[in-house]
């Protein structure tokens, strides 16, 4: 069974019948440095060759920067397989990156402040 719109590649009880590494034809390792921060957004140039749906997904999702795990999340994919095909477009001038707009310091004091401030107001 496939619910509305998903086609036949989810079933109800099973859930996805394609397992994710297998979309990426079981690489694990994207040929680009990205990180869950990095911004993709398409160049408007058409990729070469073939290129599966979800390639084709995760490149109409990138018409607008957005950042590797906001596309993973619309893909319903691992982060991991996400990377991979963000990087095959890439590779193929389908897409550009930037890394993110900030680097944070996971110790900043300020960042840590925010933080435990944020925790107090929610008790």
């Amino acid at each position: 069974m496939t619910a509305a719109g998903d086609g036949p590649w989810l079933d109800d009880a099973a859930g996805r019948l394609v397992r994710p590494f297998t979309v990426s034809n079981g690489r694990t390792r994207p040929t680009v440095a990205l990180d869950l921060m990095s911004q993709v957004m398409a160049t408007g140039a058409t990729p070469l060759g073939y290129l599966g749906p979800e390639h084709a997904q995760a490149l109409e999702r990138c018409r607008v920067p957005v950042a590797v795990a906001e596309v993973a999340a619309h893909l319903t994919l691992p982060v991991a397989v996400t990377k991979v095909l963000l990087a095959d477009l890439v590779d193929c001038g389908a897409l550009t990156t930037k890394p993110p707009a900030f680097h944070h310091n996971p110790t900043d004091r300020a960042l840590l402040e925010a933080v435990l401030d944020g925790l107090r107001r929610q008790l």
